[in-house]
């Protein structure tokens, strides 16, 4: 990380955007212990709103990478700077998620990040919630595990969704608690599962540390089937 990079993160961190989110949702951290201060890390949390990836990163005390849009990083004048400045300091890394090729690439983005000893953020269901559930997790955390030894910690965020409700683009005070558990435990489901079977137990035993976390119904769909039901139109 260049001297640039540094102060940005510390000032966003600190004094322009740590401080009043911390007031504005009384953000109480739980389990921090269970995140360790260095070496790669995946952060596998729910997801409720688009300011999870500000919270998670301010209650775990280490900048984690997440992916965004590339259009945060396309806009143009005084505010697409500001916007550019932010995610960059908050350690967002671009993707085009029109381009077929790039969205699949992300987990090799995701796998540098983590190779190089830095914390990386997941939502295994792969999108917002549509309904406030826990649905199913996608297996790409389990490849990003597997692939590159990093610790996993589950993270459930909890009020989020009150702070910026689904479709909102505006902001509201409401408390917000981030919840971390014990890392899982990837080497003892390597002992008894392979291949695919593999992938689907790490994946789930993620899902089930998270539910457990997080209090949240399961569903046992995936969010983006339960999300195209609730906008398909009516017969």
């Amino acid at each position: 990380m260049s001297a640039t990079d540094l102060v940005s993160r510390e000032l966003m961190r600190h004094v322009l955007v740590g401080p009043p989110l911390r007031l504005a949702t009384r953000l109480a951290v739980e389990g921090r212990e269970h995140v360790p201060p260095r070496g790669a890390l995946i952060v596998a949390s729910n997801h409720l709103s688009f300011i999870d990836s500000i919270v998670i990163p301010l209650a775990s005390g280490r900048q984690v990478h997440f992916l965004g849009k590339a259009e945060y990083f396309q806009g143009t004048g005084l505010r697409g700077a500001v916007v550019r400045w932010f995610h960059s300091a908050a350690g967002t890394i671009p993707v085009d998620r029109a381009d077929p090729r790039a969205a699949a690439g992300s987990l090799e983005l995701a796998e540098e990040v983590l190779r190089r000893g830095d914390a990386f953020g997941v939502y295994p269901e792969g999108t917002r919630s549509p309904d406030g559930r826990l649905h199913r997790g996608r297996t790409g955390v389990a490849r990003m595990a597997l692939a590159t030894g990093a610790t996993v910690v589950p993270c459930a965020v909890i009020g989020t969704d009150k702070v910026q409700p689904p479709g909102s683009n505006g902001f509201r005070p409401a408390k917000v608690t981030v919840r971390f558990g014990p890392p899982v435990d990837v080497d003892s489901l390597k002992e008894t599962h392979q291949k695919a079977a593999l992938l689907r137990a790490v994946t789930d035993a993620v899902m089930d540390a998270i539910g457990a976390l997080s209090g949240q119904e399961r569903s046992g769909l995936y969010a983006s089937d339960v999300k195209a039901r609730h906008t398909s139109p009516s017969p």
